[in-house]
């Protein structure tokens, strides 16, 4: 007997059908994998701010203005 809670209600897993239960499973699967997604998301960031500080320190040495696509650094 396992107790799910949902909505601040309670719920003993033995006694939902196998259609509810797949509903949960799905829901679970989804917040888990919308998590790793979250932090896979931080990891690019911190990595694009990285890139972005060493082109800024590559175009400072560069003798002439970089003259081809615009891209925001911002």
């Amino acid at each position: 007997m396992t107790m799910i809670k949902v909505d601040g209600k309670e719920y003993d897993s033995d006694t939902l059908s196998d259609a509810t239960l797949q509903q949960l499973q799905s829901l679970q699967f989804v917040d888990k994998e919308l998590s790793r997604l979250a932090a896979q998301v931080a990891v690019c960031q911190t990595a694009r701010v990285a890139y972005a500080n060493a082109l800024r320190q590559s175009l400072a040495a560069s003798p002439q203005p970089f003259a081809g696509d615009t891209i925001k650094l911002g």
